[in-house]
């Protein structure tokens, strides 16, 4: 059975159960400001990206690794629902993998968002959400969703913060139960479910 928190409250462990952050329900053509600071470009991954998204994932240090043949299939076959962010240089700095789940027609679910050191602190992490909800391929995408651990600050500030940009709200609700997971010293999971909202209706403005 669901539970709520009170708005406001931060999931800290599997006592806790769920929350709703709600943005201004007014809609609008809903305009998003991309940092200017950003020199990157947005693109879909290719079959020889796996190995560079695998090694910036290790980088970054604060997602769960898979193994590197995970990367290669994200990579070769849900390229559609995924984004690279490339430097100048030529080098992957920015990931993030997504699907959009089989029972539920209009969501795309965020598996991971990785940004290399070299990048923290610019807003590159929302601007690849920006990117992946222009897609053709979710067009007809009315909710975003993701799991984030309790310890994971960035990533709640991250989706929080998309909810507050599109307007809509964010609900909060566990997933997946620290003794779901085969080994000890995995957290709790929780599902940031963010919209309704329409991706027609997003469009980016440069500062």
């Amino acid at each position: 059975m669901t539970k709520y928190y009170k708005v406001g409250d931060v999931p800290i462990n599997d006592t806790q159960t769920a929350q709703t952050v709600k943005s201004p329900s007014k809609r609008s053509n809903i305009r998003i400001q991309r940092p200017s600071g950003l020199d990157v470009i947005f693109r879909k991954p290719e079959d020889e990206d796996g190995s560079e998204v695998w090694k910036l994932i290790k980088r970054a240090g604060v997602l769960d690794l898979n193994s590197p043949y995970s990367y290669l299939m994200l990579c070769k076959f849900f390229s559609e629902t995924c984004v690279i962010a490339q430097d100048k240089n030529g080098k992957v700095v920015g990931f993030v993998s997504a699907f959009r789940p089989q029972t539920t027609e209009d969501t795309i679910f965020v598996w991971q968002v990785a940004v290399d050191t070299s990048q923290r602190g610019k807003g590159l992490g929302k601007a690849l959400l920006r990117s992946l909800l222009s897609r053709d391929s979710c067009a007809d995408v009315r909710y975003l969703e993701a799991t984030v651990s309790p310890s994971n600050i960035p990533s709640q500030s991250l989706f929080k913060g998309l909810a507050k940009d599109l307007e809509t709200q964010c609900d909060i609700s566990e997933c997946f139960s620290e003794n779901m997971f085969p080994e000890h010293g995995h957290e709790s999971e929780w599902t940031y479910r963010i919209g309704p909202f329409k991706t027609k209706e997003i469009t980016e403005e440069v500062l």
